[in-house]
This record gives C-alpha cells, sequence and structure tokens, in this order.
C-alpha cells in the first residue's frame, strides 16, 4: 500500500478507539442518540481511511498500470477501481 501509511495508521487507531467507546456506551445503556452519533462519527474516519487508501491506488496503480502499455494489465486494473465503485455506490 501507498497511501500515506502514517495518516491511514492514525486514522485505523482513531476508529477503533471510539470502537472500543462504542462497545463501553452499550455495556452502560447509554442514551440511543449518543451511540448513533458516535457510531457515524466512527463511519466518518473509516470514509476517510478508505478515501485516501483509493487515492493512493489511483494515484500509483492505476498510474503504473496504464504506464505499462499493457491492455490487460488496464483492463484489469480497471476492473477493480469498477468493482469497488459498486461496492461504494450501495
Amino acid at each position: 500500500m501507498r497511501a500515506k501509511r502514517e495518516m491511514i495508521d492514525r486514522l485505523l487507531k482513531t476508529a477503533r478507539g471510539q470502537l472500543d467507546g462504542l462497545l463501553k456506551m452499550v455495556e452502560e445503556d447509554r442514551y440511543c442518540i449518543d451511540i448513533s452519533n458516535q457510531l457515524m462519527a466512527t463511519e466518518s474516519i473509516l470514509r476517510k481511511a478508505n478515501r485516501e487508501v483509493l487515492k493512493a491506488h489511483v494515484e500509483h496503480c492505476l498510474k503504473e498500470a496504464f504506464a505499462s502499455e499493457d491492455p490487460l494489465v488496464e483492463q484489469a486494473k480497471m476492473a477493480e477501481v469498477n468493482e469497488i465503485l459498486d461496492k461504494l455506490a450501495k
């Protein structure tokens, strides 16, 4: 992975901390809206991490695939991107 490793690491560790906090909130039977707000914050961090990973993929892996001028490599990389876009659109 060629994404900014420190940033991705920090984002994922933050999300993990938030998940731990969420589990504690559920165990403590905290107010549902507070739990929901925390869930949305965690989702936002995970989306940001995914965005950074995908940007790195486009900037490096796709660039290299097109520079190779191998149609099979290009097609495979484009299929990967289309597949992930389909998943994101759900």
